[in-house]
């Protein structure tokens, strides 16, 4: 067993209490090798901000669990190298069982998130309350889910989006004793969050989504009032990347995300964890695109890594101070 608090980490509790008084977002990005820590960490100290590194189950399978631990010791002792100490969670993404979610509680993770969503709803609480009962334990935090988003993510994925019924939100929170809950009000997993037979167009012919649905955000607020909510699937898919990514070789077709003044508006609610992935992903694969098209021949990966890194780490620092509101929250 392997204590979060060994190794300089938190929980949320204390974050999203403040986040929720201050009215902004504790971005949560996900990560999966050293470059994007370091971009993630950079930034969050650039900014003064605090931060959750997200793990998913397909991280855990690419990087290996104990790799992805050190690296979270490792991102709070880099912090401090940089200037500043700023409150590191790391977190699990989407657990899909019980004994993942204990995995990672045994393995130093400071919150994780059991996602029963797409079970009936007494299974979801079973299984919710199964995994609280074990984490409040270590003083870990549990984020559960109601709702389903549409989209693909890693190994997450539903065609259709079922908003989360307000009128279930209290008994699941006091039957299951989360710390936070995730809700889907519209956001979407992936790139491609949206046909173009979902959104409608401006005058210049671009793509517009369909907006989030605050009425049922306001709903839950009024029901749960200054409870923790979690909004997933919240890239905002950037056109530069999607451009620079299709200019050098890509194939990215109606890539759509979430406008980031819906997101603001959200974080200003009783929104205090927003999840980002894609917009990594697009920045880091536009980078490397980018180099190794116009510098063929480049071979060394530090050439074209160390160009993604530092697009990622400002891109992280524009999202915590215009969309989130983190920075100087630290």
């Amino acid at each position: 067993m392997v204590s979060y608090k060994t190794l300089g980490l938190v929980n949320t509790k204390e974050m999203f209490k403040k986040a929720i008084n201050g009215g902004y977002a504790v971005p949560a990005y996900n990560f999966n090798n050293m470059e994007q820590m370091q971009a993630i960490i950079a930034a969050c100290v650039e900014t003064k901000s605090p931060v959750i590194l997200q793990v998913s189950k397909g991280a855990r399978d690419y990087a290996n669990i104990n790799i992805l631990r050190n690296m979270a010791k490792g991102a709070g002792e880099y912090a401090k190298e940089l200037g500043y100490e700023i409150p590191i969670v790391l977190h699990l993404d989407h657990g899909d069982s019980f004994k993942t979610c204990k995995d990672c509680i045994d393995n130093g993770f400071s919150s994780v998130m059991i996602d029963g969503s797409s079970l009936p709803y007494d299974e979801n609480v079973k299984l919710t309350k199964q995994v609280v009962e074990y984490a409040h334990q270590f003083d870990v935090t549990v984020e559960g889910e109601l709702g389903v988003l549409s989209g693909v993510e890693d190994e997450v994925s539903s065609e259709q989006t079922h908003y989360t019924r307000p009128e279930e939100v209290v008994d699941f929170v006091s039957k299951t004793g989360v710390d936070s809950l995730a809700i889907s009000i519209g956001t979407s997993h992936g790139a491609n969050k949206f046909t173009p037979q979902q959104c409608t167009r401006d005058e210049k012919g671009r793509l517009i989504p369909p907006p989030l649905r605050f009425d049922i955000l306001a709903e839950i607020e009024k029901r749960l009032p200054g409870f923790p909510i979690v909004l997933h699937g919240s890239s905002s898919v950037p056109e530069e990347y999607v451009e620079i990514i299709n200019k050098f070789g890509g194939a990215l077709k109606d890539s759509i995300g979430i406008p980031e003044e819906q997101l603001r508006r959200a974080a200003s609610s009783a929104v205090c964890k927003i999840n980002i992935d894609s917009d990594g992903r697009l920045a880091m694969t536009a980078m490397i695109r980018k180099v190794l098209a116009e510098q063929p021949a480049v071979f060394d990966p530090r050439k074209y890594l160390a160009p993604a890194r530092e697009e990622l780490k400002k891109m992280y620092a524009r999202k915590n101070r215009e969309v989130l509101g983190s920075a100087g929250k630290a």
